[in-house]
Formats: structure tokens, C-alpha cells, sequence
């Protein structure tokens, strides 16, 4: 039990030191010293890998870590509504906007030599979004219309941020955008398969033209 909160409380420590040190092993170690009772050093890497896990699965840790605190952050935001939701979560992308794409290439690159994309983790990110969106809103639907509203939702939010990571400055209205479209986006990328397929391919073209593999 110990050791599980204090791996929760390096975690959140570290995610002030994204912005300046990335989402990396560094940001864990360094999160040692910010503790109540502060380490006297850094963790050593022995004990991020124990704490973490090794290699770059200590970086998946943080960015997963980041990634449920933007939707902390969402349900802080004063707002009665999808748009604004979703607007903000976009703003807590933006202090570390640069470097997103190589976290994302972190999560969503399998082990393989190969450098396969597994769109796993960003159907998995865009659904809880979409998710943490809709019980803001109070969005009440059951049944078929829940599945449909959050899935219409999911492909929207990605698809923005996909676009924030190249044209950030037309992020929002972008959003706004597909949202006074939904129609016509759950259409399209709704069904799961078509949609686990364009956010494969999209990440794919985003993060090679970042040069990221």
C-alpha cells in the first residue's frame, strides 16, 4: 500500500516537470523532490524502473497519468456544455503541445521492429473524453443512443486534436466545426472499425511527418 501511494504521488509531482523536462524518466526522478519530505536526489533510474517500469514504459506510465488529468482538469471547468468541455481539454493540451506527438508515438508504437501503430490507446484516450464530456453536459441517453452519442463524440474530439498538433491556431474553430456537423462525422467515422482504422492511419502520417520514426 505504501509503495502504491507513493508511486500516486510521484506520479502527480511529475506532472509539473512535463513542460520543462517532457514525458520522460527524468520527470519521474526528479518528482522525488518535491515531496513533502523531499529526497535529498533524484530517483535513482533503478527505482523509477521498480516504481514505473522499465524502459519506455515508465514514459507510457506519465503520459497516461497526463492523459487522466486532463479529464480531472475537464470536470473542473465550469461549463454546462459539450463544446466547452471539449475546449478545454484541448487547452490542457497546449503548454506541452510539442511535445505530444512523440508521446503519443510512445503509447501507440508497438514493440515491434516493425514500428506497428496500435490504435488502441488513442481509441481508448478519445472514448473517455468523449465520455468525461458527456456527463458534464448531463447527457442522459441510454441504450443505442448512448453508444452512438459518445462514439460521434470520440471521432470528433480525435480529430481535432489531431489537427491541433499541426494547426493549433485553428484548433478550436475546427472543433466547432465538426460539432455543427456531427452528423455527418458520426456517419462516417461512428463505426468502430472505420474508426480504429482512421485514427491508425492518422497518427501514422502525423507522427512521421513530425519525423518522430
Amino acid at each position: 500500500m505504501a509503495t502504491t501511494n507513493l508511486r500516486k504521488q510521484l506520479l502527480q509531482l511529475a506532472l509539473p516537470l512535463v513542460k520543462t523536462h517532457g514525458f520522460t524518466r527524468e520527470a519521474l526522478s526528479l518528482s522525488a523532490l518535491s515531496l513533502p519530505n523531499p529526497h535529498a536526489e533524484p530517483l535513482r533510474d533503478t527505482a523509477v524502473s521498480s516504481l514505473f517500469g522499465e524502459g519506455d514504459e515508465a514514459r507510457r506510465t506519465l503520459t497516461s497519468a497526463w492523459i487522466d488529468e486532463g479529464r480531472t482538469q475537464m470536470r473542473q471547468t465550469p461549463s454546462l456544455n459539450v463544446r466547452d468541455a471539449l475546449h478545454s481539454r484541448l487547452r490542457y493540451n497546449e503548454p506541452v503541445l510539442k511535445l505530444l506527438p512523440e508521446a503519443f508515438a510512445t503509447m501507440a508504437l508497438s514493440s515491434s521492429s516493425f514500428h506497428l501503430i496500435d490504435p488502441q490507446p488513442a481509441l481508448k484516450h478519445a472514448a473517455s473524453v468523449a465520455d468525461e464530456a458527456c456527463v458534464i453536459s448531463g447527457d442522459t441517453t441510454t441504450g443505442t443512443m448512448w453508444y452512438a452519442r459518445r462514439a460521434s463524440l470520440a471521432a470528433i474530439y480525435s480529430t481535432a486534436e489531431l489537427h491541433q498538433l499541426v494547426s493549433p491556431k485553428t484548433a478550436y474553430e475546427f472543433l466547432d466545426s465538426l460539432l455543427d456537423t456531427s452528423t455527418k462525422v458520426k456517419n462516417s467515422l461512428d463505426e468502430a472499425g472505420l474508426f480504429a482504422t482512421y485514427v491508425a492511419k492518422s497518427w501514422a502520417g502525423i507522427l512521421k511527418s513530425r519525423g518522430v520514426f
